[in-house]
């Protein structure tokens, strides 16, 4: 399955003048990457991956439709997925988007 485009154009919309945003296809997704580091992309799989800080994700993961990004069968400490349902508006995608791009600037410029 390819991502999804239209979801793809809504995350540019959203990072439109963001500083240091690169768009780059990775996990057979489109990924933005914000000074090299990988903040969210539009999954494969459907839906929204995106990095979160390790010690924020249980909080995260406690909201409707999300799930641990699970690579190779192992599941990945602060990564996440979230499901086309929850990303139904603008505000609902805005927030996810604004938690992988703050984890992001967080981290050591790549």
């Amino acid at each position: 399955m390819a991502y999804d485009e239209q979801l793809a154009v809504r995350i540019r919309d959203l990072l439109d003048g963001e500083p240091g945003v690169v768009e780059k296809k990775m996990f057979g997704g489109l990924a933005f990457l914000v000074d090299g580091n990988m903040a969210v992309a539009a999954s494969s799989e459907g839906g929204l991956l995106l990095r979160a800080d390790p010690a924020e994700a249980e909080q995260h993961l406690a909201h409707p439709h999300t799930d641990r990004f699970v690579m190779r069968g192992r599941e990945m400490n602060g990564w996440m997925r979230v499901v086309p349902e929850g990303l139904g508006t603008d505000i609902e995608l805005e927030r996810w988007v604004r938690v992988g791009v703050t984890y992001a600037r967080s981290l050591p410029p790549k």
